[in-house]
């Protein structure tokens, strides 16, 4: 049956903390949210504790404490008191926006499960990737997750890795054609790969936190729908009311972009198409949100933003 929030463990009951990193971003601001929601008490780590962001967590009933994630001090301040930590690094796959190199997120992730550890947190969540695994897939902040990972599974710690497929979000990112009545992207007509909603992700989060017994040691991953080049064509033209037309990035395209191209053949091997067991994840977390819903839904003002958008480049990273 799905976990509900009268479902919780009083062990592991409402009012204990849930340290979150990354609040103030798309899946961390996520997880609190959900956490909120399902009684827990959340604590976030943030830069400047002034920021719009920041004020925004606190008038939510977050407690909001300064830090930064180059200062093992400030981290485990943070984590004084906590039961539990969801983990999440800006990456280098994020391009400028954090500035941050492989080797600093390897690091930021290490250090927090290593803290973790340190103060006797009970159960530390970290968010990977769907490409993540023994195998290099040569994408630096890919191969950062998997590092990241392999060293979580070596601690004294109690943990759970989940690694989400693409987010619905990214779909709605500049320069993807919409504004022009197309749309480009990596998979091919026929070809399938999951996504999901970030607000899925952190009812998932909230979910696992509520039944560590089931999910401790567990590396899951999660996805709330599956699409195809020819899905994606169909849902968009509907939820735009006029034909969109979608094709997978030229050959010429990705020819000249060794980052697009290595990502398209991510897709390719089944990598980035994702794994997830959607069925058995509904079953564990209740109904997750499908493309059209989360168009309709979350998503709308997202997909309306990106059909009057002017000429972007396209922003991947």
């Amino acid at each position: 049956m799905p976990i509900q929030a009268h479902d919780i463990d009083r062990e592991h009951s409402p009012r204990k903390i849930i340290l979150v990193f990354g609040a103030t971003g798309q899946q961390g601001g996520a997880v609190a949210s959900a956490l909120g929601r399902t009684g827990w008490a959340v604590r976030a780590l943030v830069r400047d504790p002034e920021s719009a962001k920041a004020k925004v967590l606190a008038s939510l009933g977050v407690e909001v404490a300064r830090g930064d994630l180059s200062d093992s001090a400030s981290i485990r301040a943070a984590m004084s008191g906590v039961y539990g930590v969801f983990s999440v690094q800006p990456s280098s796959g994020q391009g400028d926006v954090y500035g941050v190199t492989d080797e600093q997120e390897v690091r930021y992730g290490t250090t927090i499960a290593d803290i973790a550890a340190e103060c006797g947190v009970e159960h530390l969540v970290y968010t990977s990737v769907n490409a993540a695994g023994p195998e290099k897939t040569g994408m630096g902040h890919f191969d950062s997750k998997s590092e990241i990972e392999a060293h979580i599974r070596t601690l004294d710690l109690k943990s759970t890795i989940i690694r989400p497929a693409g987010f619905m979000e990214l779909l709605m990112l500049p320069g993807m054609g919409l504004d022009k009545g197309y749309f480009l992207s990596f998979v091919r007509p026929d070809q399938t790969a999951q996504v999901i909603a970030v607000q899925d992700i952190g009812r998932i989060v909230a979910g696992i936190f509520q039944n560590p017994d089931r999910f401790v040691g567990e590396t899951i991953d999660i996805a709330g729908d599956e699409i195809t080049g020819q899905r994606l064509q169909d849902s968009l033209s509907r939820a735009a009311g006029k034909p969109i037309a979608y094709s997978r990035f030229p050959d010429s395209l990705l020819r000249q972009n060794s980052f697009l191209d290595r990502l398209a053949e991510l897709f390719d091997d089944g990598r980035l198409a994702g794994h997830a067991d959607i069925p058995r994840l509904e079953q564990d977390f209740g109904k997750l949100l499908g493309f059209d819903e989360w168009l309709a839904g979350p998503g709308k003002p997202l997909f309306e933003a990106a059909l009057v958008a002017e000429n972007a480049p396209i922003a991947l990273r």
